[in-house]
């Protein structure tokens, strides 16, 4: 099973593990959140990263989930970016999180990551559209 770090400003990363948890009925095994306070050092911050990567560690390598594209915790977590070991998506919300929870057994970690990025991308809906008869742009 995959190891997975959500890695966001503030508690957001918690709060998306708990509500994941919530849905999925029991907290998930090997899933870490670091919350990132841009008020540390860099350094700190890189250690914290390291040390939830450690404690989700798994063989199958870890996916680290970040909140924002360009955003601290991306950055940070860029760095620790190792093929077939350590994956980043961007952008992480809730149906994304629940998603890999529920896809993470059943594939690599390269494959779950690009499942995840063209399940996020389909995931987004204007409420307004689908009440007017529109097609969902992203199904």
């Amino acid at each position: 099973m995959i190891g997975i770090v959500v890695v966001t400003h503030s508690q957001l990363g918690e709060a998306l593990i708990e509500a994941a948890e919530f849905i999925v009925g029991s907290r998930p095994e090997g899933v870490v959140s670091v919350s990132i306070d841009l008020n540390q050092n860099v350094d700190k911050l890189r250690e914290k990263v390291a040390a939830g990567i450690k404690k989700a560690g798994r063989e199958e390598g870890v996916l680290l989930l970040t909140d924002m594209f360009g955003g601290t915790p991306s950055n940070i977590s860029y760095s620790f970016l190792e093929e077939g070991k350590v994956e980043v998506l961007s952008g992480v919300n809730l149906p994304i999180l629940v998603h890999a929870l529920n896809s993470r057994v059943k594939m690599g970690l390269t494959e779950l990551a690009a499942s995840l990025e063209t399940f996020g991308r389909k995931s987004i809906t204007l409420a307004s559209g689908i009440l007017k008869g529109n097609k969902r742009s992203g199904a």
